[in-house]
């Protein structure tokens, strides 16, 4: 098992990285893929069933195949995982396998990484009936401050989508939450990870080591793995 090191830049949630030398990347396996977690230096694993690829025929291959890999020393989190208004199956249907998911990760002690689309509501009352003890990461964030401030006050945290945080008006939000419940991500996307920190170290008034270091303090806080 791998995890990062202190100088890393850390990507936290990837689809198809590639390592490099001082990027950590945690990478998002899903269970409809045939991809499978791996030893490689640089890189752990996240497996979740993603509602866009969950419908009724397939409920219980997906869940057969998540409990068969989530135990594997190099899956460290449960995910990606979470509600679609949007796009994928019923909510009815998203929130049962939600809820297995969430269930199997306290049982094996590994985190959850949230995919989220307009259904906050709905997070939030699984959340409040579940009453889990893991801590959820929500990837891909873009929402405002309210919103945000909402999440982590439930004990969440935020990783802001690529897209989102490099744009200047990002800045306002960035400067209003608190950094020891922030991740950043390419999310498999054509973004460099490094220019992400680059934008919020500017932004935060941080040099990009205090930024890493902060980052770094996040992801062990976040997997208790210290």
């Amino acid at each position: 098992m791998y995890f990062p090191q202190h100088g890393d830049y850390i990507d936290i949630h990837v689809h198809d990285g590639t390592p490099a030398s001082g990027i950590f990347i945690l990478e998002c396996l899903m269970a409809h893929e045939e991809k499978k977690p791996h030893i490689i230096p640089g890189v752990a694993y996240t497996y979740g069933i993603h509602p866009w690829f969950l419908n009724e025929g397939n409920e219980k291959l997906l869940l057969a195949a998540f409990e068969s890999y989530i135990n594997n020393p190099n899956v460290i989190a449960v995910g990606e995982a979470g509600f679609d208004k949007l796009r994928g199956p019923s909510l009815e249907l998203q929130r049962k396998v939600f809820e297995r998911q969430v269930a199997i990760s306290e049982e094996v002690g590994k985190p959850v990484v949230i995919h989220c689309v307009k259904a906050w509501e709905e997070l939030l009352a699984t959340q409040k009936k579940l009453k889990p003890e893991m801590p959820w990461l929500i990837h891909g964030f873009r929402g405002n401050l309210e919103l945000a401030g909402q999440l982590i006050s439930k004990g969440m945290y935020l990783s802001f989508w690529f897209d989102f945080v490099l744009r200047p008006e990002s800045r306002s939000l960035l400067k209003s939450l608190p950094t020891d419940r922030i991740f950043l991500e390419t999310d498999g996307a054509e973004a460099d990870i490094k220019n992400i920190y680059e934008k919020v170290s500017s932004d935060l008034d941080v040099t990009i080591d205090t930024l890493k270091a902060i980052v770094l303090n996040n992801f062990y806080s976040f997997f208790n793995s210290k």
